[in-house]
């Protein structure tokens, strides 16, 4: 049986290692997921800070991670007079780069699209990066090539495409964060619900 796995990243990570209270080592979640479930192909779906990088939304599904990382390697190396804050802040986001290109070392496919920032009413800055349209597009993209949907995700925003993928008798295997899944998601998959938290011994790093 041909199975898929689509991971939201901003669902099933967010706060990373002070949320979950523990870090994943992500060599050994896609070894999980293809033996245990058979996943042939593995979606990872987030944002990446981008830094006025050249990237065309038109042409490209994905922001090119090798050349982001070029690119950020050579801001932080031009002397432009940035502040300290601002150096901190470009490495961090090299440093997740450099995270994600890993990933693809590992074999994720990886779906990336830059975050935005929003200007909020009380004067906050707020960035997000919603992928949510994206990992939507790419289920229903890819339902003719696959059997079985593993979906890293408890947002209840999946419901309508999930029941879709059902009703068109594939198999959808929902692996998420207990905490962190919607009540409608949780009774659509039934007894096809995994619990990601109870994986901590298995996939944590050392």
């Amino acid at each position: 049986m041909e199975a898929y796995a689509f991971i939201d990243a901003s669902n099933l990570f967010y706060g990373g290692k002070k949320s979950l209270g523990w870090k994943i080592d992500y060599r050994k979640l896609l070894t999980y997921l293809r033996a245990k479930y058979g996943v042939s192909k593995a979606f990872y779906f987030g944002g990446v800070e981008i830094h006025d990088f050249r990237y065309d939304y038109l042409y490209e599904d994905t922001v090119p991670i090798r050349a982001l990382e070029r690119h950020l390697d050579a801001l932080l190396k031009k002397p432009d007079g940035s502040s300290d804050s601002e150096a901190m802040r470009l490495r961090q986001h090299l440093h997740r780069v450099r995270f994600y290109r890993k990933l693809s070392e590992f074999g994720f496919e990886l779906c990336l699209k830059p975050v935005k920032s929003y200007r909020q009413e009380d004067g906050m800055t707020h960035r997000k990066a919603n992928c949510d349209v994206d990992m939507t597009y790419y289920l229903m993209r890819e339902q003719h090539n696959f059997e079985r949907a593993l979906i890293l995700s408890g947002d209840g925003d999946f419901l309508p495409v999930l029941k879709h993928l059902r009703k068109s008798g594939k198999q959808v295997i929902v692996l998420a964060r207990g905490s962190r899944t919607a009540k409608e998601i949780r009774k659509f998959a039934g007894s096809d619900f995994r619990d990601f938290e109870y994986l901590r011994e298995l996939l944590k790093m050392p």
